[in-house]
């Protein structure tokens, strides 16, 4: 994990169940003036050195967002007790989502470009830094890995996506183990506008960061823009019996559905969400009524929250007052590509602890996006089955089932 919480799952997690923000007052971008920008708050990593996790040649030309994901997925193969050297190479695959990509490198070298007017300075590494699947195929070379080899684009669902095809790989034998990434670090001065311009960021709580990211609260005016990166481990259960791996769940189900209904707003009614979890259950043959924890995907936009929980409250029919609920974007706001593996982890551990992370600001519950079982404060709870939602831009929608191992 690399967060604006903690870099490592163990910081994360404390950090998350104690209900930290790590919502900040953006930094600024060089010369430009930050009070032309509707929003300036944002979820960043601020204490990130790459010196300190990487090589010296991938401190300088590796972009943000694949130096997160680099040190997410060097976490998570330590953490597994992986010895990917005794591995079937070929059976070992990695699978990335990101929503932006190198977004960082591009506008910097786009605008020196424009400002020295020398095409020739432009550095010889830039288009293999700069495509969308650099992050995978770095992340390969750091592990030997030459199984499956993909990066998932689908905007703020990618990695829900990307951790979905892991499934659907190792289910069809293509692989046993897959290195599923997700990573996005996008609080650039022409993504950050571009946002800003869509009306889609908090622009209400500039004075007063920490309170800015608000899931299904009354007084939420938007998403706030946040960046870093996740990444598990998965691989087949004969494949984890035979070297007596930890297993921290089973991820037993997934989907993944369009809405075809509009580029940024989801269909009111809730019905295509309610869709894609109800076919990520019956692909885990479980039922709705054996959900206990949703982790929502839950931006903290006014439209986005309320057409989520009607999607539950349709799922769950009367058992959407049992099913917790909570939002980990409360904490570290939107990461985009990298939220469905986050949501993953925090899922994950909740678990494997039988704790649930807060829901915070979550101070006046909007009538129209209320549920018994989102809380202000973190929940004790023993969860055997557990929903991921990711839901995208371009009308696109991902639901992850996860189940505690038995």
């Amino acid at each position: 994990m690399v967060s604006p919480i903690g870099i490592g799952v163990g910081r994360f997690w404390k950090a998350a169940l104690e209900g930290r923000s790590g919502i900040t007052a953006v930094r600024g971008f060089d010369d430009l003036p930050l009070e032309a920008y509707r929003s300036q708050v944002a979820g960043q990593v601020l204490d990130f050195n790459p010196a300190g996790y990487l090589e010296p040649t991938q401190t300088d030309r590796l972009d943000r967002y694949a130096q997160f994901g680099l040190v997410a997925a060097k976490e998570a193969v330590a953490d597994s007790g992986l010895r990917l050297e005794k591995e079937l190479p070929h059976r070992v695959g990695v699978i990335v989502g990101a929503g932006m990509g190198a977004m960082m490198m591009g506008e910097r070298e786009l605008t020196k470009l424009y400002q020295d007017r020398k095409p020739h300075r432009v550095p010889p590494n830039f288009i293999p830094t700069i495509t969308l699947n650099s992050a995978s195929g770095l992340v390969a070379l750091a592990h030997g890995a030459k199984g499956p080899n993909l990066t998932i684009s689908t905007a703020c669902s990618s990695s829900a996506h990307a951790i979905g095809y892991a499934l659907t790989c190792i289910r069809t034998g293509q692989a046993d183990v897959i290195i599923a990434v997700g990573a996005d670090a996008s609080i650039t001065p022409l993504v950050f506008a571009g946002f800003c311009s869509l009306r889609a960021l908090s622009t209400g709580f500039n004075h007063d960061p920490a309170r800015a990211s608000r899931p299904f609260d009354r007084a939420r005016d938007g998403f706030v823009l946040g960046e870093g990166a996740g990444a598990l481990i998965l691989e087949s259960l004969p494949h984890a019996r035979k070297r007596k791996a930890r297993i921290y769940a089973e991820l037993a189900g997934y989907a993944g559905t369009s809405e075809a209904y509009h580029m940024v707003i989801p269909r009111e009614d809730g019905v295509e969400m309610a869709i894609t979890m109800q076919l990520a259950l019956q692909d885990a043959k479980v039922s709705p009524a054996q959900v206990g924890y949703i982790n929502a995907h839950a931006t903290s936009t006014v439209r986005g929250d309320e057409v989520e929980v009607r999607g539950i409250r349709r799922l769950m029919k009367a058992g959407a007052n049992r099913v917790s609920v909570n939002a980990t974007k409360s904490l570290i706001g939107h990461t985009l590509g990298a939220a469905g593996v986050i949501g993953t982890i925090a899922c994950t551990m909740a678990i494997e602890s039988g704790l649930i992370h807060p829901t915070i600001n979550y101070e006046q519950p909007d009538p129209d996006c209320a549920l018994p079982g989102i809380s202000a404060d973190a929940q004790e709870r023993s969860v055997k089955v557990a929903l991921v939602n990711a839901f995208g831009f371009g009308s696109n929608n991902a639901t992850l089932v996860l189940k505690k191992h038995q």
